[in-house]
């Protein structure tokens, strides 16, 4: 029976090392991550003044005088015929496309970052009309009158970057700080489970970033929206990652599982003759 008990207090002993080197793996991991999309989000940070001042740049560009010869800082409007359109979806890291004829017959290929509203609705044969900034098609025109940005076009870029970096930067500092935490505290439940409060606030917060940023981009809020709706959102999870942990540091969120026995139970009384 004493044999019986002291393999089982081994055995626990075992599944808890065990159950620390895994936590800690996973802290290591959670931190490179975040470190990742901190970098990410400095860099993206960094190209906002550039973007901003590109479509700037375009919007004050005076139409062209005549057909330019080379690329031109004004903006000429080219009509173009639909040759083909494939809009890509289901098919990864693929952009949707298509490919407009001059009317001498030039192909001019160009992509998309999203489907709407022009692209959708292209179709072989389809007259367009494209703007031409730069020696580049940055935007294409309808016959219905609808506009869509190619992948080149100025436009919305400020927006998407400086979406990108709140979606980055609120997960990486939060991901950082709930990875270490994590880390430094492998031993203590208690703490753990408050770091990966911290960790899973920090998801939220970047795709509550991502979110606004589509949802600007839907309805054509201006610049000042992505912040104003983020920033009310990012508060209330603040609030909530303060309170979360600290109900994870009062044990509030342990389970209710007992804890494995570190010492050996007394060995039972000798059978009386």
């Amino acid at each position: 029976m004493v044999k019986c008990a002291d393999e089982d207090v081994r055995e626990g002993r075992g599944r808890t090392v065990k159950s620390a080197e895994h936590h800690g793996l996973r802290a290591v991991g959670w931190v490179l991550l975040a470190i990742v999309a901190l970098g990410v989000g400095v860099a993206t940070a960094v190209g906002i003044p550039g973007a901003l001042e590109r479509e700037r740049e375009y919007r004050a560009a005076p139409a062209c005088a005549t057909v330019p010869a080379e690329a031109s800082g004004c903006r000429w409007e080219q009509e173009f015929t639909v040759r083909k359109a494939a809009l890509n979806r289901g098919k990864r890291g693929k952009p949707p496309e298509a490919q407009l004829l001059l009317p001498s017959g030039k192909p001019w290929d160009v992509t998309f970052s999203q489907t709407e509203p022009v692209v959708s609705e292209m179709a072989p044969g389809d007259k367009v009309v494209g703007v031409i900034w730069h020696g580049q098609v940055v935007e294409v025109q309808d016959a219905a009158g609808r506009r869509q940005q190619t992948s080149d076009g100025p436009v919305g870029w400020p927006e998407d970057r400086f979406g990108g970096t709140l979606a980055c930067l609120s997960f990486g500092v939060m991901g950082l700080v709930g990875g270490l935490w994590a880390l430094f505290a492998r031993g203590n439940r208690r703490h753990r489970k408050a770091a990966s409060v911290v960790r899973w606030h920090g998801v939220g917060m970047g795709a509550t970033a991502i979110v606004t940023l589509w949802a600007r981009a839907a309805n054509g809020w201006p610049m000042w929206a992505i912040p104003a709706i983020w920033g009310t959102i990012a508060l209330l999870l603040l609030a909530s990652t303060v309170a979360f942990s600290l109900a994870a540091l009062r044990g509030e969120l342990e389970d209710d599982a007992p804890a494995v026995p570190t010492t050996a139970p007394p060995p039972p009384a000798p059978p009386r003759p």
